[in-house]
């Protein structure tokens, strides 16, 4: 099928998270013509998932606690994380938060901040903690985009990139049921991370993974993506629903049977484990996630948990916020009994950028959960929502400048001629529902919790006869060729990680190796992975 170009814009926008949003308010400010492409509807993402209360979203306290967090991101990452991006990163979040309420978004703060319950995740310290909720970004963020006469195509998803002569220049995309053809003198990716790639996720299933594949065959680096997060959630009520960490102290865990899970030394470790969310290898309570991980594998019905009266009575602020909103959006009260279970829920890793976003590749940007280098083996909480507004501001105002250095026609870029029209293959895979489910199910069975080369390399060999054994047939039903190609990014992507956790033969943060439970001080470096006639992962400085 030829496709002509149906559209132009000086910067096009993939992704209606907080990272996405953030950067196209920035480049329309800065002057330029910009679209943003959304999925299912604006504000969607895992910024918006609406399986929580809202996001933390934690800076430093003031100045002088700058160094101390660029120090703790760089441990508590397992020093997975480039020191030059985590130091862009924490001095540019205080700024950005600033820059949020300037728009006239103005965070939640926390009336008893001395609380335990706010110092963030896998942190040592209270930090200047703020909370985010859905509604006064949706807006804060509608306001802005409209004044700033930003195009919003929503139903939107990138099936390809466009390059000419080495430079992005634009997308073909599936925009309400029709192929399109966009051109740009820009693009920001920030399509999002790839928890929907494992049967159980805490995230909308439009966080696929997809934008890492695209990324790769444009030329991108892919870097840390053996790294993600992976926490509690319900199971019943309420599925997909966020288990709160911090009520760990308050629980009592036991099997469907009514046994209870954990022995009386594994229980005193419920007070350490209340102090974070998602899994890691690091600390002694790894034995928790470990016995509810192989729970929700031997029993759908998981983990069953029900609350002290402490938690009922009297409980620290933090937790009553929680349960508040469990009760009013979700109708789920304290005193229901509630099973958990192990879910995937967002990415450490991702495209390989700079402090401005730049992938490496002209013409394209990449920002918030699709992108890594800021983040390690395990993140401090509240920076998954700050990556998203440090980098979307940064990413925003860099493609908006590369935009402006382009030629003033639109059928040019700085490279060379805008392609007029493409040749797109338009073909579907047949029987996509059963093998997307096949994926999920082994990568939540052997490349979740509890890895190790066997069911690794199973997993890998499953996945490559899947890609192997698909059939293409020609098509004219624009949804059937649009799922079609993000099933072959989510195998391509999924790829990724299955490598990268292979040859990570250790256990360092979220990345547990059940056959080398230990850290291996010869691994401390980075993973990329990129594409040339195939998938590869190395070593950024191999082990000598």
């Amino acid at each position: 099928m030829d496709l002509k170009l149906s559209c132009f814009f000086d910067v096009l926008v993939a992704g209606s998270g907080i990272a996405g949003l953030s950067a196209a308010r920035e480049a329309a400010a800065s002057g330029c013509r910009t679209a943003v492409l959304s999925g299912p509807h604006l504000f969607s993402g895992s910024s918006f998932y609406p399986g929580t209360w809202g996001f933390g979203l934690v800076g430093p306290e003031d100045e002088n606690d700058v160094e101390d967090m660029i120090a703790t991101v760089s441990q508590v990452g397992c020093q997975m994380a480039d020191p030059g991006l985590v130091r862009t990163f924490v001095s540019g979040i205080n700024p950005a938060i600033s820059h949020l309420e300037s728009m006239g978004c103005h965070p939640k703060k926390a009336a008893k901040s001395s609380e335990r319950e706010y110092i963030p995740c896998f942190d040592h310290k209270h930090r200047n903690w703020n909370g985010l909720e859905a509604d006064s970004l949706r807006h804060t963020f509608s306001k802005q985009l409209k004044e700033q006469n930003v195009t919003i195509l929503d139903h939107c998803t990138v099936l390809e990139l466009v390059k000419e002569k080495g430079r992005v220049c634009g997308a073909i995309v599936s925009c309400n049921h029709e192929l399109q053809y966009i051109g740009c003198r820009a693009l920001i990716l920030a399509t999002g991370g790839y928890g929907s790639l494992f049967y159980s996720h805490l995230c909308t299933d439009d966080v696929c993974g997809l934008g890492h594949f695209l990324a790769l065959k444009a030329g991108c680096r892919l870097v840390n993506m053996e790294f993600m997060q992976m926490m509690p959630g319900y199971l019943y009520p309420a599925r997909n629903t966020i288990f709160n960490e911090k009520t760990f102290r308050f629980a009592a865990f036991c099997t469907s049977g009514h046994t209870p899970l954990f022995s009386d030394d594994e229980k005193a470790l419920l007070d350490l484990r209340s102090t974070y969310g998602p899994f890691t290898s690091r600390l002694p309570s790894h034995v928790i996630d470990l016995k509810l991980y192989q729970a929700s594998l031997e029993d759908e019905n998981g983990v069953e948990v029900s609350y002290a009266e402490a938690a009922k009575n009297d409980p620290p602020e933090f937790i009553k916020i929680y349960f508040d909103w469990l009760s009013s959006e979700k109708h789920v009260s304290v005193n229901d009994i509630i099973h958990i279970g192990m879910f995937s829920h967002a990415a450490n890793g991702g495209i390989l950028i700079d402090a401005d976003g730049f992938t490496g590749v002209n013409g394209l940007y990449a920002c918030g959960e699709v992108t890594g280098g800021m983040h390690g083996a395990d993140r401090i909480g509240g920076l998954s929502t700050a990556n998203g507004l440090v980098f979307g501001l940064r990413a925003g105002r860099a493609a908006a400048f590369a935009s402006q250095t382009a030629a003033p026609n639109p059928k040019t870029t700085v490279s060379g001629p805008q392609p007029a029209a493409l040749a797109f293959p338009c073909r579907e895979i047949a029987d996509r529902a059963s093998i997307r489910s096949e994926l999920q199910k082994y990568m939540y069975r052997n490349a979740m919790i509890i890895r190790n080369e066997c069911g690794l390399l199973d997993t890998k060999a499953k996945l490559e006869q899947m890609l192997s054994d698909i059939h293409w047939s020609p098509s004219a039903d624009t949804a059937a060729i649009t799922d079609s190609l993000i099933l072959e990014g989510q195998l391509m992507t999924a790829l990724c990680i299955l490598k990268a956790a292979l040859l990570r033969r250790e256990s360092r943060g979220s990345h547990y190796r059940s056959d080398f439970p230990s850290e291996n001080p010869e691994m401390t470096s980075p993973i990329e992975i990129s594409l040339d006639h195939e998938i590869t992962a190395a070593f950024k400085n191999p082990p000598l």
